[in-house]
This record gives C-alpha cells, sequence and structure tokens, in this order.
C-alpha cells in the first residue's frame, strides 16, 4: 500500500471538506438546503484555519 503524506494545511482542509460533508448530510432535509450547509460550514472552517494560523503566527512573532 502507498504511503500517503499530508502536510498541516492539506490534512486541516481534508478534515475540514469531510465534516463539512457529513455535517451537510446528516443536518438538513432537502439536497439544496445539504449542499449550502455543507458550503457554508467548508467556509467556516476555512475561516477558522486561516484565523488560527494567523494568530500562531503573530504569537510567535
Amino acid at each position: 500500500m502507498p504511503k500517503v503524506t499530508l502536510t498541516h494545511f492539506e490534512a486541516s482542509l481534508l478534515m475540514a471538506f469531510l465534516i463539512s460533508v457529513v455535517l451537510g448530510v446528516v443536518s438538513r432535509r432537502t439536497d439544496e438546503e445539504r449542499l449550502r450547509y455543507g458550503l457554508r460550514c467548508f467556509g467556516y472552517f476555512l475561516l477558522a484555519i486561516f484565523g488560527l494560523a494567523w494568530l500562531m503566527r503573530l504569537g510567535h512573532g
């Protein structure tokens, strides 16, 4: 089996995508609502990832 090596950023994006898909599927009733909610959650995850990255960058000087 080939070894998969992901950077921290790639792993964060993959986690955000997978969690957004699951939240969209289990949280809403119609396909349109699921898609919108999943995309909104993914956007929120991206904001959190970049926001926390900047906070860590500022904290380390």
